[in-house]
């Protein structure tokens, strides 16, 4: 999913301060940072892990990802798989319900799917479950969506038939994409189901409130399968990303969780905080993308040279202070049976040979000092660390090339609308958090018909085939082979330049009890409790 390396603040309500803890029944509220303002709470329209957030708290998919981020039983209480690894048949829980009372049956989620894949949904996130048979058609129009490999059985039992076995499904089943919807509801309220009062939730927690760009509140759902065990009340989201704001706020003790402060600060936040500043490896990638559709970025020696003259320790040591760490490859390190993924031969060399090199290659593109100016715009999302990166690899390339670069940056939800949507661009900052722990996540971001994520609009006919025959191959050791000759075919057109893997930053108030650092970043509210 994406991810955003940036800092959360609140404008706090004193109304929604945690009640008296020494009332029987007191109130307990958990105050929780999230990085911007939600595009919407659709789950077949969202794609940003501060919308997954909130969205996780309200929907519960067949499987969850517990405290330690470990996959296990959430709507469905238990499931089978086929001999062959194509057919998952799911148990639903006879005691999961709407937060209107009614019950969630496989006939939700049913519809869901059939919602996601249906082309006019034109949900942005459909590709994730194309690993379901006839998906991928159903999604492009060349198949009903009736054909989709989804089946209620009856009430309580609901059955997937995949087109080939996929070691990761159970992973996939967690996504935002896999959420159900009451069918009920959806038929009642249209697209207007997601407002609150209109909302019905199978999570832990139900929409009470939202007021765009100042909260978003949720309280507990006692009609939960799991609600005796839900110990917060209610949980307000602030979507504020105003870094030195953030901290503040946690420091007044008015937030109790901060996600992705500033960088910069985490020597003396760990001085004055010690174990409330958390600082843990992800399965995440920072990148700038180039647009390769025009020139000079249609060239993949203007691209190669870019890349090559990007000092990643410094960016690494000096702006994220050791929090992040040099990458030179698109999949991140500790997917199980990929190992280290293709490099570019320049890597190993030093920085100031990279440079010479990187020289070399640009006058050869007929670009720099002597030749073509060099004029580039780097776009990033609004964020106090991505405008020091953008700055950092401004200095950089003007001082290498001679460049002429700017900096443009916009809110959150704008850049990577305006990337998703198509729009032109020199090289942009985007960042890739893994949906699931498999390298394929990543590399498929780079397949030409990935409309939706391929901000580069690379179009490779030989990565797209070793992708598909990945797809095809069963033996587990063979499909880690074709991935791994795909990323190489990356790392040789650079249509992405790989800069750094991340660590997710939060501050968790001593407050609070039950929270895991782990390398998928789900933090669901329900396994955590608050006490003064």
């Amino acid at each position: 999913m994406l991810f955003l390396k940036r800092t959360l603040a609140t404008t706090a309500l004193a109304g929604a301060l945690v009640l008296g803890a020494s009332g029987a029944f007191a109130e307990t509220v958990l105050h929780r940072g999230n990085a911007g303002e939600p595009q919407t709470l659709d789950y077949a329209h969202i794609s940003i892990n501060i919308e997954g957030f909130i969205v996780k708290d309200l929907l519960e998919g067949l499987t969850i990802y517990d405290a330690a981020g470990k996959i296990v039983p959430g709507a469905a209480e238990s499931w089978t798989i086929s001999d062959d690894g194509t057919v998952y048949t799911f148990k639903i829980r006879d005691n999961a319900k709407w937060s209107d009372g009614t019950p969630v049956t496989a006939a939700d989620f049913e519809f869901a799917m059939h919602r996601v894949e249906d082309p006019k949904t034109a949900a942005e996130y459909a590709n994730i479950l194309y690993p379901i048979k006839n998906a991928e058609k159903v999604n492009k129009g060349e198949l009903p969506v009736d054909q989709l490999g989804v089946k209620a059985v009856d009430d309580k039992t609901f059955q997937i038939t995949l087109e080939r076995p996929t070691p990761f499904f159970l992973q996939l089943l967690a996504h935002y994409t896999a959420l159900p919807i009451s069918k009920a509801n959806f038929e009642k309220f249209g697209d207007q189901y997601i407002k609150p009062g209109n909302m019905v939730s199978n999570g832990a927690y139900k929409l009470q409130a939202h007021v765009p760009n100042d909260t978003l509140t949720v309280v507990k759902n006692d009609q939960y399968w799991d609600a005796a065990n839900v110990k917060i009340d209610k949980v307000i989201f602030y979507p504020i990303d105003d870094d030195a704001a953030s901290v503040r706020r946690f420091e007044a003790k008015e937030m109790d969780l901060v996600y992705n402060f500033s960088a910069d600060q985490i020597k003396r936040l760990r001085e004055s905080y010690g174990e409330q500043v958390h600082v843990s490896p992800a399965l995440a990638t920072y990148y700038y993308t180039f647009d390769t559709r025009e020139a000079p970025y249609s060239d993949v020696r203007v691209r190669t040279a870019l890349s090559m003259a990007v000092d990643r320790d410094f960016l690494a040591s000096e702006i994220y202070s050791g929090a992040q760490l040099p990458a030179y490859h698109l999949v991140p390190p500790g997917m199980e049976g990929y190992g280290e993924g293709a490099v570019p031969d320049w890597a190993s060399l030093s920085q100031i040979d990279r440079e010479d090199k990187a020289i070399a290659l640009m006058k050869e593109a007929g670009y720099g000092e002597g030749a073509k100016p060099l004029s580039i715009e780097i776009r990033y999302n609004t964020n106090a660390n991505h405008e020091r990166v953008a700055t950092a690899v401004a200095d950089m390339w003007k001082n290498t090339f001679g460049a002429n670069v700017s900096l443009v940056n916009l809110d959150v939800a704008s850049h990577y609308a305006y990337l998703q949507e198509g729009g032109k661009f020199n090289v942009a900052r985007a960042g890739w958090s893994a949906d699931y722990a498999d390298p394929e996540n990543f590399l498929a971001l780079n397949i030409s018909t990935n409309k939706t994520f391929n901000y580069a609009k690379y179009n490779s006919p030989e990565f797209d085939k070793l992708m598909q025959q990945s797809y095809e191959e069963k033996d587990p050791a063979k499909r880690m082979d074709l991935m791994k000759q795909a990323e190489a075919l990356i790392s040789r057109d650079q249509p992405i330049a790989p800069l750094m893997n991340s660590a997710d930053l939060w501050l968790v108030s001593s407050r609070i009890s039950g929270w895991v650092d782990n390398s998928v970043n789900e933090h669901l509210s329900k396994f955590l409790s608050v006490s003064e």
